[in-house]
């Protein structure tokens, strides 16, 4: 076997997974056909699921200046009347970054690249197309052309496709994606104002909710502007992305000379997800296994959690610390929240995209009285759901995402608790718990065992030098107050930041460790 794991498409998504398959360790060869980063940017929105990745990795630093903040979003009607009103959540925020972000793609994706570098187990090489992929025994088999014409067959664990929404993997494989229905011809898009221009600009992002032609308008990191517009009936996709009718659509906001379009695209914007997510030793991850309309800014963020949500099964299943059957649960626990997801992605595509007056006038009503209903609006992240089969608990708070809290260790050094644990399993206990008998008896279980667990004991009092390393006092009061809210005490999170379960007692924890450590054997 020359590699545990080949990742096929070096998008986000796979550049993501070749940085975590380094940070587990996983012997990973990363190919994609291309030579350099697509330079024009496609998605524009992350999450905080996604930022904590990037920060997981490393990466956070180095992308800062190419992300921002989301901006509100606002809905408006024909006559300008807002109908919805979309918000973040307020600090302190729940897993230690603002919960959505926009960003330029190609520089961050250059820097999610570059990362790669750090990890010696991992090898990129581009200008490398894959010509076949199968299965055979223990092994899968790639078959790989380089850019100089030369081909060679490279063998592996596992393949991780993630070659896009078109997939010649999948193809080849003749696996089929269910369709949510969900199919709108939209164009996309993005200009770079010019100094000094755009100040009579909307300060929001903007869903205009207009039965003659529903748009949007992105606020973007630094002079980056996005703009969608559906494709009336009567446009074909090639006239209206053509220079002089983008200007024409664009003139409502900005004169021409204010900025240059950096690029525009037709897309129909689909809802699709992969029956069938696993082909014996072969994965798939992102637009190959799923395709989200934008409305939510969760079709690269949905890539990613898939991302996160396998590296880690991978890497315990080759190491022999957890049984083959974890590997059931990527698509058990993936398939689900995407499809949810999706579903709200799709709900939202179907208010904005709404061109029947009769029905937009309803819309309008009901959107109306639910805004007035509900104080301060939507909270964006309200949306997406939580795990809810795969390997959790069978209670609450199990399959929620496990918060990140500002944390002060024994050295007086302040940071995210990511920062300190890592990606490993952690028994986090809230303070005031005397459970010292607790860990003496995981300790035994786990004795001579690599298998990943951290404990994280939360203290009233700033920890000093003489107390144990895994002592941690929060900064403000996040993860307190989120276990206070579930009635736990004591929670066992996974590498991924999900939680696998909560306990009152530690008599409870025991036996929720002993049912985690079953469900990893199995």
């Amino acid at each position: 076997m020359d590699y545990d794991l080949i990742i096929v498409g070096m998008g986000p998504v796979g550049a993501m997974a070749a940085n975590l398959a380094g940070l587990w360790g996983l012997k990973t060869l990363a190919l994609d056909k291309a030579d350099n980063v697509y330079e024009n940017p496609r998605a524009m929105g992350l999450d905080h699921e996604v930022m904590r990745a990037f920060g997981n990795i490393g990466l956070a630093d180095a992308i800062a200046p190419y992300v921002m903040p989301y901006r509100a979003s606002h809905y408006l009607t024909t006559q300008s009347r807002l109908i919805k009103h979309i918000d973040a959540a307020k600090p302190p925020h729940a897993l230690g970054w603002a919960p959505n972000y926009v960003f330029s793609q190609p520089p961050v994706e250059r820097e999610l690249r570059a990362n790669i570098a750090s990890f010696a187990q991992v090898t990129v090489e581009l200008g490398a197309e894959v010509l076949a992929v199968e299965t055979q025994g223990e092994l899968a088999q790639v078959q790989v052309r380089n850019r100089h014409g030369e081909v060679r067959t490279v063998s592996a664990g596992y393949v991780l496709a993630c070659d896009g929404g078109t997939s010649p993997i999948r193809a080849r494989l003749k696996l089929r994606m269910e369709d949510l229905v969900f199919d709108e011809p939209w164009l996309v898009v993005d200009v770079m104002l010019k100094e000094g221009a755009g100040e009579s600009l909307p300060t929001t992002n903007v869903q205009y909710c207009e039965v003659e032609r529903p748009s949007t308008y992105v606020v973007g990191p630094g002079r980056h502007r996005r703009w969608e517009f559906m494709i009336n009936p009567d446009e074909t996709p090639a006239d209206i992305a053509k220079p002089e009718s983008i200007k024409h659509l664009i003139s409502r906001w900005l004169d021409a000379d204010d900025y240059d379009i950096w690029r525009a695209s037709s897309y129909r914007f689909h809802a699709l997800v992969l029956e069938q997510w696993r082909s014996e030793r072969i994965f798939f991850a992102g637009d190959a296994a799923h395709m989200t309309p934008p409305f939510l800014a969760q079709g690269m963020c949905q890539g990613i959690r898939d991302a996160m949500g396998l590296i880690w099964k991978l890497a315990l299943v080759q190491r022999g610390l957890a049984g083959p059957g974890l590997l059931d649960t990527y698509q058990q626990e993936r398939a689900p929240h995407v499809r949810q997801t999706t579903e709200a992605a799709k709900e939202f595509g179907l208010i904005i995209c709404e061109r029947d007056p009769a029905k937009a006038a309803e819309r309008d009503e009901h959107l109306l009285q639910s805004m007035n209903s509900t104080a301060g609006g939507t909270i964006r992240q309200s949306l997406i759901p939580g795990l809810k089969s795969g390997l959790i608990d069978d209670r609450a708070p199990a399959g929620e995402l496990f918060p990140q809290p500002m944390v002060i260790n024994r050295e007086g050094v302040q940071g995210l608790l990511d920062g300190f644990t890592g990606q490993s399993f952690r028994i986090v206990i809230a303070t005031g718990i005397d459970a010292q008998p607790l860990l003496e008896q995981i300790h035994l279980r786990l004795e001579g065992s690599p298998l990943p667990f951290k404990v994280v004991r939360l203290t009233a009092e700033r920890p000093t030098p003489s107390d144990d390393p895994d002592h941690y006092q929060e900064v403000d009061a996040v993860l307190e107050q989120w276990m206070n809210e579930r009635n736990c005490k004591i929670v066992i999170a996974r590498p991924d930041h999900y939680v696998f379960g909560g306990a009152c007692t530690t008599e409870g924890a025991l036996a929720l460790f002993e049912r985690c450590l079953e469900s990893l054997a199995s």
